[in-house]
């Protein structure tokens, strides 16, 4: 029978954990998988198709971390770490692999079924190429941002980009040459709910830098001591 739920892989090894995260999640209909190692998350991603992955570090053979960076390589799904690790450096790591948001254990089950529809609210699939829509889009030389089906044509090339580095991109070309401060930048993209620190804005600017150089003709500018901006270059 065919469900219109949203659909959560729920990762950890301990058992009893993933049962009642499961249980909160249910309660908010939502469907849940749990798995209990790292070599069961790929397959499963691509056999279910989760809309979110909620992903703990600690776990037996393939760590957190290693599934992060296979999930990231090959799939834009939302990732939520959770972990008891909740030192600056792996929380930084996390992010740098392309999760989404990261929480220590033990958390508080209310904030955790926030958390989840909140990243959830800001991932969207692309819309089937024959739907007609009014186009959100900023178009530059040799780049493309399109808001509406979250793609990014870069150099002639679609490039895959996980949603908050999209939105974050999009936000800055929309607003060239306008200066933003990380703060500004975390309560427009992340949310006034984001509890996160504003080292993740530049995380994700680097991840950007990445996949997208300084053309001749347009960059994306570190403001030192400010923040970031979309420079036009005349």
């Amino acid at each position: 029978m065919a469900t219109n739920k949203q659909k959560i892989l729920i990762v950890d090894d301990d058992n009893n954990i993933a049962e009642l995260i499961s249980l909160y999640l249910i309660k908010e209909c939502f469907d849940t998988i749990i798995v209990n190692d790292g070599e069961s998350v790929l397959p499963m991603v691509e056999s279910q198709s989760p809309n979110l992955i909620l992903l703990d570090l600690m776990l037996p053979g393939m760590d957190g971390y290693q599934v992060c960076r296979e999930v990231r390589a090959k799939y834009s799904v939302p990732i939520i770490i959770l972990s008891a690790k909740g030192e600056v450096f792996d929380k930084v790591l996390g992010l740098e692999l392309g999760a989404d948001d990261f929480m220590e254990k033990p958390f508080d089950s209310k904030e955790l079924v926030a958390r989840v529809k909140a990243v959830l609210r800001r991932y969207k699939p692309i819309a089937p190429v024959e739907q007609k829509v009014d186009e959100k889009f900023v178009e530059y030389p040799d780049l493309k941002i399109n808001l509406t089906n979250y793609s990014v044509v870069y150099m002639g090339a679609h490039l895959d980009m996980p949603p908050k580095e999209l939105e974050l991109l999009y936000f800055l070309a929309s607003s060239p040459n306008h200066v933003f401060t990380r703060e500004q930048l975390l309560d427009q993209i992340w949310g006034y709910e984001y509890i996160g620190e504003t080292r993740t804005v530049d995380v994700h600017i680097k991840r950007i830098r990445e996949k997208i150089k300084d053309h001749s003709q347009w960059r994306i500018s570190t403001i030192w001591g400010i923040g970031y901006k979309f420079e036009v270059i005349n």
